[in-house]
């Protein structure tokens, strides 16, 4: 069995957001396989503190500032015809370590999370080569591309059909492509040229239930100890389908909810809340909390966790993390894709405004039916949504061979 090289487009740590979860998981799982060479960057002062751990886990590892500008690679992209996701993590340096590591070290597994790291797999490299793209990236851009707003969306537009062509060269070249639901996976086979022969796999996303546990957080004291109900959304809040979710809360559902719950609260939880939602924070039982040390507090103290994405792709961890937690979620069914648990049973699912009202209205005037779902949720992720279970199959994807197995000559 020879070694990995594991090239991510951010480090992976602390796993407190969607991206950065997912491969935390898939890293320490490598680990446990083979030595695991990491190549990433970082993009933030909080990224560089994690170096420590990074060093723990990785065999050696190269870590480089992001700090290209989005114009920049805007320009970069004009000139080359790249997508604008390329260049922006177009890097000489990591281009060199890359280079470097698989002419030293007895690599024969390169392990690519996110397409933005494709560009950085050697054109001469012989081993083996696994993609996980998550998701399909090219659609969501088409989706922006199609309901944003100008000049953005033209940029949207143009970045679509440019991502799509990567995505499907990169599963051309790769031994095995991942994605992480089986409706990702078919929305990806549907939008490959004709003949393509993409090897696709689905690696679902699992959810740490030890750390997710109610019974291991206390609900946090400003929301415990005010009337509410309190509604809880959680997420990156400059990611655009978050931004609009938040959006759609506050101009459509809660004043709505409010007409017959007056002290009803929606709280926003997550880092780099963007100009116009915090313009909201304090007006109309609007709460903007930006990034907080811990989530779980607030979804412990949550009365319903909502997820009413228009746009979404992939599984939402935000969902996973708050039936972990044994609270009631209301969700639309793009936040539901890929997660194979009940409407009515495990969570509530709505998808235009009218019946979101209807299904929050109905949640909190059931409170000891509402209560049952939620058990009902938690005992779902513990048994069903396990990182181990999710990633069991990930050394037959590597090409490895497990103690007491064999391999057919084909």
């Amino acid at each position: 069995m020879g070694e990995v090289l594991f090239l991510a487009h951010r480090i992976p740590f602390p796993p407190d957001r969607g991206d950065k979860i997912r491969s935390h998981h898939l890293l320490r799982a490598l680990a446990k396989l083979s030595p695991v060479h990491v190549a990433c960057f970082a993009d933030t002062d909080g990224d560089w503190e994690q170096e420590k751990e990074l060093k723990q886990v990785a065999a050696s590892y190269c870590l480089y500032e992001r700090s290209k500008p989005l114009w920049r690679a805007g320009l970069e992209a004009l000139a080359s015809g790249k997508p604008v996701s390329l260049t922006a993590f177009d890097d000489a340096r990591m281009h060199c370590c890359v280079r470097n590591l698989v002419a030293k070290r007895a690599i024969d597994t390169i392990v690519v999370f996110s397409g933005q790291m494709g560009q950085y797999i050697p054109p001469d490299f012989e081993g083996r080569v696994v993609v996980d793209l998550c998701d399909v990236d090219s659609a969501k851009f088409e989706a922006y591309g199609k309901s944003g707003k100008a000049p953005r969306r033209w940029i949207d537009a143009r970045e679509a059909p440019l991502l799509a062509a990567e995505e499907a060269r990169l599963a051309e070249r790769a031994h095995a492509t991942l994605l992480i639901s089986e409706n990702e996976a078919e929305l990806f086979r549907s939008r490959l040229p004709a003949g393509h022969k993409a090897r696709i796999a689905v690696l679902r996303n699992g959810i740490d239930h030890e750390f997710f546990d109610p019974q291991q957080v206390h609900a946090h004291g400003d929301l415990a100890s005010t009337k509410g109900p309190h509604f809880v959304f959680t997420g990156q809040m400059d990611y655009a389908p978050n931004v609009a979710a938040a959006e759609r809360v506050i101009t459509r559902i809660l004043p709505a909810i409010r007409a017959h719950h007056p002290e009803a609260q929606f709280h926003i939880v997550g880092r780099a809340p963007v100009a116009q939602l915090r313009a909201q924070d304090g007006k109309n039982g609007v709460r903007v909390w930006g990034e907080v040390p811990d989530v779980r507090p607030f979804i412990a103290a949550a009365d319903i966790v909502l997820a009413p994405l228009e746009i979404a792709r992939g599984i939402q961890n935000k969902v996973l993390e708050a039936m972990a937690m044994a609270r009631p979620v209301l969700l639309t069914p793009e936040a539901a894709t890929g997660i194979d648990a009940t409407d009515g049973e495990h969570f509530a699912i709505a998808a235009d405004d009218a019946a979101l009202i209807g299904r929050a209205l109905d949640l909190l005037a059931d409170g000891p039916g509402s209560l049952a779902m939620a058990a009902a949720a938690r005992r779902y992720v513990v048994e069903q949504q396990g990182w181990p279970a999710m990633l069991a199959s990930l050394p037959e994807l590597l090409g490895h061979r497990l103690p007491g197995t064999r391999r057919d000559a084909a």
